[in-house]
């Protein structure tokens, strides 16, 4: 068989595989998907330009088959992040998250400011997949936009990293009860002693979970000044709070004075 048989050939699998991945039988795609991955790089941009099919079911699929290439997508995901459909935008931002490779987080901080909010989210999303510090200064700027402020937190939470604490300190103390819950939560498992004052503040927080939070955050950084604002939420009006308390305060070396 000539070279130029075996391209036709393989052209023509091609296309068979990318009509099944439009297909409405899950299986039939899910095979595609799988062949169309281990055909590699021949296959991928049809496949990109699949992405801004209408159907999700089939813009998921597609991805999938991306993702199954393997590394050698990335860069051409890459060059998706500035297509002009946003749904190319989100699925090439998926398909990053879900490859982890290193040299997608640099185009995904970007992405953060993509004009379409569905976009962005995904973004957080990717970079939440990836895990890398390189994302911290690009999320704590994530905090201000309300699209993106409480999946920002969750991961800065997830992170840990030291450069997010006085970004985590304004949620903490700002009007998002979600943002709240991940800012108390985060400040604990950084460990920065900046946080014990806000945290301190944040025992009276109406939301019970906020408080629960920045007690056992409070107990984890290990700052005796806060036993004096613990000791009355042994009487809060929730008994998670309370217990979380209890274990704070013995963490702290506080004992309780029997009458």
């Amino acid at each position: 068989m000539s070279d130029t048989d075996r391209a036709d050939r393989q052209a023509d699998r091609i296309d068979q595989l990318l009509s099944a991945l439009q297909d409405e039988n899950e299986a039939l795609r899910d095979h595609a998907a799988a062949s169309l991955g281990q055909m590699g790089l021949e296959a991928l941009p049809r496949l990109i330009g699949m992405l801004a099919d209408e159907d999700a079911v089939i813009r998921e699929a597609t991805t999938s088959a991306i993702v199954r290439i393997g590394p050698a997508a990335v860069e051409k995901l890459i060059e998706a992040l500035q297509d002009d459909a946003w749904a190319v935008r989100e699925q090439a931002v998926s398909a990053l998250g879900k490859l982890k490779d290193p040299r997608g987080v640099e185009p995904l901080i970007r992405t953060l400011k993509d004009k379409d909010g569905a976009v962005r989210s995904s973004a957080v999303w990717a970079l939440e997949r990836i895990g890398d510090p390189r994302a911290v200064p690009g999320l704590v700027e994530a905090l201000t936009d309300g699209t993106l402020r409480e999946d920002a937190a969750r991961v800065l939470k997830k992170i840990g990293d030291v450069r997010a604490v006085e970004a985590l300190i304004a949620g903490l103390l700002g009007p998002n009860w979600m943002v709240r819950r991940h800012a108390a939560e985060a400040l604990g498992k950084i460990g920065d002693p900046r946080g014990v004052g806000p945290l301190i503040e944040a025992l009276k927080d109406e939301d019970w979970l906020v408080r629960r939070n920045a007690a056992e955050s409070l107990a984890r950084l290990g700052d005796r000044q806060a036993v004096e604002s613990l000791v009355p939420l042994l009487e809060d009006e929730n008994e998670m709070v309370q217990e979380t308390v209890e274990g704070a305060l013995a963490s702290l070396g506080w004992k309780p004075t029997h009458q």
